[in-house]
C-alpha cells in the first residue's frame, strides 16, 4: 500500500497548505466582503480533509509527517509575498492565490474520482460517498474561479483601457 499511502498524504499535505492558505488570506481581507467568501471555503477544505483522514485511518495509512512540513514551508513562502506586496501587487498575489487554491481545488476533485475508478468498494465501507466528495470539490473550484475573474476584472480593467 506504499503508493496508495504516498498519494493520499500528498493530497493531504496539499490541503493543510491550502487551510493555512486559506487563513492567511481571510485575515488579510478582514472586514471585507471577501473574508466570508474565505471563511466558507476554509470550513469546506477542512472538512474534504477530515474525510480523507478518515479514509487514511480505514485503510491504516498514517500520516506522513514529512509533507506536511513541506506544505507548511510551501505556504509561509507564498505568505510573505502576500505580505510584502503593495496595494496593486497584493490584488495580483491574491488572484495568483486564488489560482493556486483552484489547481489544488482540481486536484482534489481528481483525487475523489481516481479512488472511485481504482478502489470505490473500499472507500465505501469507509463510509464515504465519492460522488458527493466530487461534485462538492467541482462547486468549490467554481466558486473559487469565479471569485478569481472578479478579482482579475478588478485588477486589469484599472490598465487596459475599454475596447482594447
Amino acid at each position: 500500500m506504499k503508493d496508495l499511502s504516498t498519494f493520499l498524504n500528498d493530497h493531504l499535505a496539499g490541503s493543510i497548505g491550502a487551510i493555512k492558505m486559506v487563513e492567511d488570506l481571510r485575515d488579510t481581507h478582514e472586514g471585507q466582503p471577501l473574508e466570508r467568501f474565505l471563511k466558507t471555503l476554509g470550513e469546506d477544505i477542512q472538512s474534504d480533509q477530515r474525510d480523507l483522514k478518515r479514509l487514511m485511518k480505514a485503510l491504516g495509512i498514517k500520516e506522513g509527517k514529512v509533507r506536511k512540513a513541506g506544505a507548511w514551508i510551501a505556504e509561509k513562502a507564498s505568505h510573505v509575498k502576500l505580505r510584502v506586496a503593495d496595494v496593486g501587487e497584493a490584488n495580483l498575489a491574491l488572484l495568483q492565490s486564488l489560482e493556486t487554491l483552484s489547481v489544488g481545488i482540481f486536484g482534489k476533485r481528481l483525487l475523489w474520482r481516481t479512488l472511485d475508478a481504482a478502489i470505490a468498494g473500499t472507500v465505501r465501507k469507509a463510509g464515504l460517498d465519492l460522488a458527493t466528495l466530487e461534485k462538492r470539490a467541482a462547486k468549490q473550484f467554481e466558486r473559487v474561479e469565479q471569485q478569481a475573474f472578479e478579482i482579475a476584472r478588478q485588477i486589469f480593467t484599472r490598465e487596459v483601457p475599454r475596447g482594447e
